[in-house]
């Protein structure tokens, strides 16, 4: 038990220290910028106006291109005048050289996915201009932990990267349309001394960063997995430890009260069970202490790799993992000392007699007429409970633990499942979905809309402002089409009129919105805003943001720009016009790998809670037994069956876990809420817990309890009946 409970607790925080500390250590050595400006051009005046409030600034071109290759994949190029500023991260090649206007320093994750290396040379296409350069390094930037993808929720590095290049570099006159910078005071002071200095288009903080904030999330997420799972293991160990070294101390009163009769000191007795303590509890401890954070972390990185890109993944440290070793050591210790205590202020003559039961006064139901009306099983188990009060606390507790756990893992699987089921059943009915390449063909695309019968769609991010508040988020603009269903927080389908603006709940909820409501917003990379008041909230599982018609969008001033086809079916034809082809079953599977970590933690936290609930009810059973041994010799004096008497302890047993399942069950949802609300801004869950699934925990459970009753069918049947009827003469 020692073992386990160290083991989760050590091994599912280090997994969250390893991203927290990895993570800070690579924005520490690339230098991620504090804050990024953007506007359509910054030139040295902008640039000394900033620098009068900003410690440290780096002026870039960041423009998107396409790669001369299968596919024209998606490089976003960025021209920089020092690259001070969150560096280019080289783990290939050389370190990267802004005055070297001859190479390239790339993607490491599109390189490998590209299979390029060092010395290749590789042709970019951007603006109606094409340039070559040589691949001078191959690395990572802190801005690109996580990568965006048109096509899927998971990143296809094979699409997507980045590029790093000199200044000098730039086919023509450069525009610098971005600023990287750092400052020493707080987000809003920058903001506020950067309106009053120059113009610009808009500002993100390092908190909204679009990749630092995904991650961000992530280990949210994890962390509130590690502020919930692991304490409760620790807790229901430390209980275990408490009843197991109680009962060890109970049953070996004989022998101690021989050891006293015989000359040994209360010191040398109390040290010698303090080591039956301290030595197992020690040894578990430290190979859950050193086993946790080296399994662990490793089942959960591969899936988390899939969607990020960071340099190095080493699970973490934290001095709580030693302080939790020496609590749960120290525990047994004191628990032993405690127990032995007591029974050494008893002279030899009584520690040497079996402990005599305790004495209980009559409670208020054995006051009533119904209780001659009781049989005997039910009576006997209510008068034993009320005499063993700590053991009966002991099993609820620890039933009600493990229960929690289980309900809260299977929670978290029904929940994802329900968001699944709800994004690609209820919300797309499309079959595919085509993502349109930069320059397009009007003939090709009216050529794919007849033949496949499909609907032109507009995604892009945009900026929100409301209530004091703003963000990143989504504008999806679509035309009335059925291959796209809106719907509430239910699941309902409902329509958004023509001519209304509608918000998801999830980001109503976080800007304090409603129906009425004046928002204004605009469009990345176009410096025009808007101001639309709020005539629906609709409930989307996966993007959040606003939604309208391109009529709405036109009435607002700005132009409906196709950026995908949703099509019926998957095409298969090949068009310049078309970058990519995404099927509805690819979606799917970049959920399974969006929430594969997720699900990982779930099978982890299964099976552990399944080895702790039949340890805990395994221990509490042999305590039970120790404490009822001479009323059981007793009662088969008088003659009661063998299955009379396990039918009784099978009663108690099924009693204590029933009352522990039911308090499980809201403890256990209550967890799984506090995670399903730390996922991020990005994601709106329903908490959500289906009836199999209860079925399943009880099945589990109540499985458990019986299996463990049975064991000690047989200790019933070899009771020594005369052995166990020696008392207090």
């Amino acid at each position: 038990m020692a073992f386990l409970g160290i083991f989760a607790y050590c091994g599912i925080y280090a997994e969250y220290y390893g991203l927290e500390q990895t993570s800070s250590q690579f924005y520490m050595d690339t230098n991620l910028a504090d804050g990024w400006i953007y506007n359509n051009d910054f030139d040295e005046a902008a640039i000394n106006k900033i620098n009068e409030f900003s410690t440290q600034s780096d002026r870039q071109a960041v423009v998107q291109s396409v790669v001369d290759m299968e596919g024209k994949p998606d490089i976003t190029l960025h021209f920089t005048k020092d690259g001070s500023v969150s560096k280019f991260y080289s783990t290939e090649g050389e370190d990267f050289n802004p005055s070297d206007k001859s190479g390239v320093w790339l993607d490491k994750r599109f390189a490998d996915a590209r299979d390029l290396h060092i010395g290749d040379k590789i042709k970019f296409e951007f603006d109606n201009q094409t340039f070559k350069k040589e691949i001078k390094g191959l690395g990572y930037s802190p801005e690109y932990i996580y990568e965006t993808s048109s096509s899927s929720l998971t990143p296809d590095f094979s699409q997507i990267g980045f590029a790093y290049l000199s200044s000098g570099a730039y086919p023509g006159d450069i525009e610098y349309n971005t600023v990287l910078v750092k400052y020493n005071h707080s987000d809003r002071y920058f903001k506020d001394k950067l309106d009053d200095s120059i113009d610009y288009l808009s500002f993100t903080k390092q908190a909204d960063q679009l990749s630092v904030a995904k991650f961000g999330d992530e280990m949210a997420q994890h962390k509130m997995i590690g502020d919930v799972f692991p304490i409760v293991f620790v807790l229901v160990t430390f209980l275990t430890l408490l009843t197991t070294m109680t009962r060890i101390i109970s049953n070996q009163r004989t022998q101690i009260g021989i050891l006293k009769a015989v000359g040994f000191r209360d010191k040398s007795i109390i040290l010698h069970y303090i080591s039956h303590g301290f030595l197992p509890v020690l040894a578990g401890a430290i190979l859950g202490l050193v086993a946790g954070p080296m399994i662990i972390p490793k089942m959960f990185y591969p899936s988390m790799m899939a969607r990020y890109s960071m340099p190095a993944w080493n699970p973490g440290f934290d001095m709580s993992f030693i302080y939790i070793t020496v609590l749960m050591v120290a525990s047994s210790v004191f628990v032993t000392y405690i127990s032995c205590i007591r029974i050494s202020k008893e002279n030899p003559a009584n520690t040497m007699r079996p402990k005599a039961p305790g004495n209980s006064s009559k409670m208020l139901i054995e006051k009533m007429k119904m209780w001659n009306h009781l049989n005997f099983n039910i009576r006997w188990n209510i008068r034993d409970a009320r005499r063993n009060k700590f053991r009966a606390l002991m099993t609820i507790v620890g039933v009600m633990g493990c229960v929690a756990l289980l309900i809260a893992a299977f929670g978290m699987n029904d929940s994802m499942n329900e968001l699944k089921s709800w994004e690609y059943e209820d919300i797309s009915h499309y079959g595919a979905k085509l993502s349109l390449s930069q320059d397009t063909n009007p003939m090709e695309l009216y050529y794919i809309l007849n033949e496949t019968g499909g609907s032109f769609i507009m995604q892009q991010s945009m900026e929100l402002k409301a209530n004091g508040m703003e963000d990143t988020v989504t504008l999806l603009v679509t035309n009335n089409t059925d291959l796209i269903s809106y719907t509430d927080s239910n699941r309902n389908p409902i329509d958004i009129d023509e001519g209304d603006v509608s918000i998801s709940k999830k980001l109503a909820e976080r800007f304090n919105l409603s129906i009425g409501d004046k928002i204004k917003w605009h469009i990345v990379g176009n410096d025009k805003w808007v101001s639309s008041k709020i005539g629906q909230i609709h409930a989307e599982p996966v993007s959040q943001g606003l939604i309208m018609s391109p009529d709405t969008l036109e009435d607002q001033g700005l132009n409906f720009t196709p950026t995908s086809i949703l099509t019926p079916d998957e095409f298969g034809e090949h068009f310049d016009s078309i970058k990519s082809e995404t099927s509805i079953d690819k979606m799917e599977k970049s959920w399974n790998q969006m929430t594969s970590s997720v699900m990982m933690m779930v099978y982890v936290v299964t099976v552990v809670a399944v080895i702790m609930a039949f340890l805990v009810l395994y221990n509490l059973g042999i305590l039970s037994f120790t404490e009822m041994e001479r009323e059981i010799a007793t009662l088969k004096v008088l003659g009661f069956k063998t299955n009379v008497l396990r039918k009784l302890l099978l009663t108690q047993n099924l009693f204590f876990t029933a009352i522990g399942f039911i308090l499980g069950i809201p403890l256990g949802f209550y967890f799984m809420t506090l995670m399903m609300n730390a996922a991020g801004d990005s994601l709106y869950y329903i908490p959500s817990l289906t009836w199999g699934n209860i079925l399943l925990a009880a099945f589990i459970t109540f499985s458990i309890s019986v299996g463990v009753n049975l064991l000690f069918s047989d200790k019933i049947g070899d009771l020594h009946m005369v052995e166990a009827l020696k008392d207090i003469e």
